[in-house]
């Protein structure tokens, strides 16, 4: 784990000195010299250039597939290839970019504790130790599934929590998602956008994340760092986010700015996150050292950034036990993503569980799940074409657009707001005691299945 004691040559300490703006121009300067980097050599992130050949030959690739697919690939180059290519499923894991948000969830806690935090910087100290905790299930190099508009996520039965998150938009692809218990409510507008680079692609989230602790309603804003995902076709694929996390409170004004440090050579940085949290005058208040797939720890500082005399660093994360030597890299959680025991009991047809694609993928099904994701994206089209014959727009059920549309570090992005229909729709479920599909399995897959080709 990072630490200021070992840092004091190299990383985010060793550059700082103090006040927000000299960090900020650490961030930047460090930044902009990464992204002047933008080939393609094979490198192996944990080791040196001496086994860059057999690193080339690694990967899931057969030699006649990666050769055959970069041929294709060459052309998008420079290109935004979010949604204008389809892929084999080769490269997925059996879980949906819905699914994918609702991993947010596995350590929610730490926002349970933030709402019930006093002090006003611990309380950003546990959010953002929160945010960071995904970053382990985003190392993953397999691709999840591009969720059929419509399709939606649910997931209850975790800590007093109901998820939902819905596929608002086709093009471009945006997702929506809500989620609540009794100390913080979830809201987020998702849409990614991408930059192919031939053997690398870097992935912008350009989306708003909200959080709302219920105690004193503070509101929380999170701007995450991008991703880079490496080595896509020729060696074996790794994914670093270099680049500031920034998340504040809107409500006083501190926040809290962490930096992912950049893989270099030998694996040097590689997972490490350093950064402060500060109070709304800009003066460091904790610092925050760890890296993201491990832990996260802190120690309050003095307005130079210095830990206080008589302080230790004090653990407030660590990743929980993983299953060994599972094919996907799953957490136990992320099984329990697909598994209908986080399901209510009457499904939504539309959900990521149901999907036929996903489903053969996760029985090990290649060819079928090959058959059925064109299948799915034939119907998609189909729809798309009935749907306009007919002069309707597609409305999402759960979310509704909004007139506001806010400016992120990588565009502009309409925002979807949780319209609350589906607490009432479950409601009216739990009072009928009418459970139609006690087995989900029985379901059919239907992500338009809510009318949006009707003449109403």
């Amino acid at each position: 784990m990072g630490s200021p004691e070992k840092s004091e040559n190299k990383g985010f300490f060793g550059a700082m000195t103090s006040g927000f703006s000299m960090f900020s121009n650490a961030v930047h300067r460090s930044v902009n010299g990464l992204l002047g980097y933008e080939g393609v050599e094979v490198i192996n992130p944990e080791g040196g250039k001496e086994d860059a050949e057999e690193e080339a030959q690694r990967g899931r690739w057969k030699p006649e597939e990666r050769d055959s697919y970069w041929k294709m690939m060459h052309k998008y180059i420079g290109s935004d290839v979010t949604s204008m290519v389809t892929l084999p499923v080769i490269i997925f894991e059996p879980m949906t970019m819905l699914q994918k948000m609702a991993e947010l969830m596995e350590y929610s806690y730490l926002l349970d504790k933030a709402d019930e935090c006093e002090d006003p910087y611990m309380r950003l100290a546990y959010a953002s130790s929160w945010a960071i905790s995904v970053y382990f299930a985003y190392q993953r190099t397999w691709k999840p599934f591009n969720p059929i508009l419509g399709e939606t996520y649910e997931m209850v039965n975790h800590g007093g929590i109901t998820f939902l998150a819905e596929q608002v938009s086709h093009h471009p692809p945006m997702s929506a998602g809500h989620a609540e218990n009794d100390h913080f409510t979830y809201d987020v507008t998702s849409k990614l956008k991408t930059k192919f680079l031939g053997n690398s692609v870097d992935v912008y989230p350009v989306g708003r994340t909200r959080v709302t602790l219920k105690r004193d309603g503070v509101v929380l804003d999170l701007v995450p760092p991008p991703t880079k995902v490496n080595n896509l076709i020729f060696g074996r694929t790794w994914i670093d986010s270099p680049g500031e996390m920034i998340m504040t409170n809107l409500t006083t004004g501190d926040k809290v700015v962490l930096y992912f440090q950049p893989c270099g050579w030998f694996g040097a940085g590689r997972y490490e996150v350093d950064g402060y949290v500060y109070n709304s005058a800009e003066e460091p208040k904790i610092l925050m050292t760890g890296k993201w797939n491990e832990s996260m720890s802190y120690q309050p500082c003095d307005l130079e950034g210095e830990p206080l005399p008589g302080t230790k660093l004090k653990e407030v994360w660590h990743v929980a036990d993983v299953p060994q030597n599972d094919k996907f890299q799953y957490t136990h959680f992320a099984h329990k993503i697909n598994s209908f025991d986080t399901a209510p009991k009457k499904l939504l047809a539309s959900d990521s569980r149901l999907r036929p694609d996903r489903y053969a993928l996760e029985m090990g099904d290649l060819s079928k799940s090959g058959t059925e994701k064109s299948s799915l994206e034939e119907k998609q089209r189909a729809e798309k074409r009935a749907r306009e014959a007919k002069g309707h727009n597609f409305t999402p059920r759960w979310f509704d657009i909004t007139e506001e549309v806010t400016q992120t570090p990588w565009g502009e992005l309409e925002i979807y707001q949780y319209n609350g229909k589906y607490s009432e729709h479950r409601a009216a479920i739990d009072n009928s005691g009418n459970i139609e599909h006690v087995d989900n399995k029985e379901i059919e897959f239907n992500p338009w299945q809510y009318g949006n080709l009707s003449t109403e």
